[in-house]
């Protein structure tokens, strides 16, 4: 049996995003297996089409029940979500916001369900 532990499988993900095909990274800020800042570096040094709006595009909160469960970016198909308070294990130690999360995203909501970061300055 072929097993995938330590392959690079990141080579094949461009395609996918040229293709349209949504892809979303998600990663607990406490994961000492696969962190969130290692996950968030190749995301976004990754080269496909989308890659300079990916990498200027803001971070907005992602809230579940009034509250900021993490920090979502997001560009064309690619999202990458880092969810606060969660190991390794997002599901197990964050629930709702997993749930929440998985059902925004094959919605096709998780972007739009992100509040934009509030302004300090009223706009005239």
């Amino acid at each position: 049996m072929l097993v995938d532990w330590m392959r690079n499988l990141e080579v094949g993900i461009p395609t996918l995003l040229e293709d349209g095909i949504q892809l979303l990274v998600y990663a607990g800020e406490y994961d000492l297996i696969c962190n969130w800042l290692g996950n968030s570096r190749w995301v976004h040094a990754m080269e496909w089409s989308g890659q300079k709006e990916f990498v200027s595009s803001p971070e907005v909160p992602f809230v579940v029940d009034d509250s900021e469960a993490g920090v979502l970016k997001n560009y064309g198909p690619l999202s990458f979500l880092k969810v606060h308070d969660a190991g390794h294990m997002v599901p197990m130690d964050q629930p709702k916001a997993a749930l929440e999360m998985l059902r925004r995203w094959t919605q096709g909501s998780l972007a739009e369900s992100a509040r934009e970061p509030e302004k300090l300055v009223a706009q005239m």
